[in-house]
C-alpha cells in the first residue's frame, strides 16, 4: 500500500514529497541518492525488490525528496551554502519526517532504521550519528561519506557538524555518545565499477575509534556502484534486522 503526503518545510523553504510504502513492521528511512525525489525507489525497483518484506508485516518504508542532495551536486552552490541545507535537512529529518513516521506507525517512541545509497548512505549515517535516540539502526550502501571534495576548499562549522567523518572524532563522552555506542550501523559495499570501499572503510575507522559498533560488508567485483548492487543488498540487510 503506497501512500505520499506533501507539506512545506519552514526549515527547508521548500514543499517536500514524502512517500510510504507498507502497512505493519520496522519503519525504515529510505534517502534517496543525490538527485533523487521521494519516488526514485519506486523508478528503480527497489521497492519492488522489498515487496516480500512489505506485504509481509515486517518493515514499513519512507522515502522524502532529496533535497539537501540535489545542493551538494548543483554545480553552482557554494560549499558553505551546501552544509547550510544539509543542516537545514537533517533539522528537517529530525524534527518533521520523524515524528511523522512515528504517527504514521502508531508509536510515539518507536525507533527507526535509516537506510540509502551513495550520497543517501552520508544522510542514513549522519541520521544515526547525530540521533541515535531516534534511529536504532543504519545501512549504509556504496557510501559517499567524504563531502568536503564538494565544500571548494571551505569547512564551516555547517560542514563539520553536518559530517560524521568530521565531527565524530571529537565528540565527548556523553548521552550521545553513549547511546551511538548501542546502534548498530552496517557499510556495505561494491567493489566493482564507479566503487570507492576505501569511503566505507574510512567510515568504519572512525565509527570504531569511537566504539560505535559497525561492520563493513564487500561484495566483491561483479558489484557496481549502480541500483541492481542496492537491489540485492538491502533486502538482505532488513530481513536481518527485521526477524
Amino acid at each position: 500500500m503506497k501512500l505520499t503526503t506533501r507539506w512545506y518545510s519552514p526549515r527547508l523553504n521548500t514543499e517536500v514529497l514524502v512517500a510510504r510504502w507498507g502497512h505493519y513492521g520496522l519503519p525504515v528511512l529510505l534517502f534517496p541518492t543525490a538527485g533523487g525525489d521521494a519516488e526514485e525507489c519506486e523508478r528503480f525497483l527497489m521497492i519492488d525488490a522489498l515487496r516480500p518484506l512489505i506485504e509481509a508485516g515486517r518493515i514499513k518504508v519512507f522515502t522524502c525528496d532529496s533535497v539537501a542532495g540535489r545542493i551538494w551536486t548543483d554545480g553552482e552552490s557554494s560549499g558553505a551554502f551546501r552544509a547550510r541545507i544539509q543542516n537545514a535537512f537533517d533539522g528537517f529529518v529530525a524534527e518533521e519526517l520523524v515524528p511523522a513516521i512515528r504517527n504514521d506507525c502508531n508509536d510515539g517512541g518507536i525507533e527507526i532504521v535509516s537506510a540509502g545509497a551513495s550520497i543517501g548512505a552520508f544522510n542514513a549515517l549522519s541520521a544515526i550519528c547525530r540521533h541515535p535516540d531516534l534511529f536504532k539502526a543504519a545501512v549504509c550502501m556504496s557510501g559517499t561519506y567524504d563531502l568536503s571534495r564538494w565544500m571548494q576548499g571551505e569547512h564551516t562549522l555547517d560542514f563539520h557538524y553536518a559530517s560524521p567523518l568530521h565531527f565524530l572524532p571529537g565528540l565527548g563522552d556523553g548521552a550521545q555518545l553513549a547511546l551511538l555506542r548501542e546502534r548498530f550501523v552496517l557499510l556495505a559495499t561494491g567493489e566493482g565499477r564507479w566503487e570507492d570501499p576505501g569511503e566505507s572503510w574510512r567510515a568504519a575507522h572512525v565509527l570504531g575509534e569511537k566504539g560505535v559498533p559497525n561492520r563493513v560488508d564487500p561484495w566483491g567485483t561483479q558489484y557496481d556502484h549502480d541500483w541492481p548492487t542496492w537491489r540485492e543488498m538491502l533486502p538482505r540487510y532488513l530481513a536481518e534486522l527485521s526477524a
